[in-house]
């Protein structure tokens, strides 16, 4: 039943959101926010109106753009900032660093799926506490304390080094600021 539905969304609306799309975006890339819409179809079919879905398709259409476009916004300050630090022609042991890179990742892929996304949204999105609480849909002292919590297990798992070497908290704690 709701794949007959949304066979039947998808056969009679794909044509009008490539075209939205492709007046908004150039190249390849239109085919990817096409199938990004009617992904986001898919999982919402419950929620498109009945009598108004095209406009509900292009609302949709609109926020992945919106999307793609903050994303490439950061890829170019990224780039912007890589190539505005200094030139590192001199040679330079980045083993240390390497290795606490490492240490982090390791412990990172050790805490649960759920603090690891309550840690990527306060570091890698840099979301206040408020933003994210609203992105998981709690309230902000919820994701404070989970967040608190989420941190306390980081740091434990990174307290023992892959190698097996204990470190202090302070140590560790050092370690994750360098990181960042």
């Amino acid at each position: 039943m709701a794949e007959d539905q949304f066979t039947e969304l998808y056969q009679r609306h794909h044509g009008d959101v490539w075209r939205y799309v492709a007046r908004r975006v150039v190249g390849s890339d239109v085919g990817d926010v096409v199938a990004e819409v009617f992904l986001v179809a898919w999982r919402r079919l419950a929620d498109v109106p009945a009598g108004s879905a095209l406009p509900w398709l292009y609302g949709v259409a609109r926020l992945v753009l919106s999307n793609e476009a903050r994303g490439r916004r950061r890829w170019r300050e990224l780039t912007l900032r890589v190539a505005a630090e200094p030139d590192q022609s001199v040679v330079v042991d980045h083993a240390d660093a390497v290795i606490s890179q490492r240490d982090v990742a390791v412990a990172f892929a050790q805490v649960s799926g759920a603090d690891q996304e309550i840690l990527r949204l306060v570091a890698w999105e840099r979301l206040t506490p408020a933003e994210a609480a609203l992105v998981l849909g709690c309230s902000r002292a919820t994701f404070a304390m989970r967040l608190m919590r989420a941190r306390r297990r980081l740091r434990a798992r990174l307290a023992v080094a892959v190698d097996g070497a204990s470190r202090t908290p302070d140590a560790v704690d050092d370690e994750m600021r360098r990181v960042r």
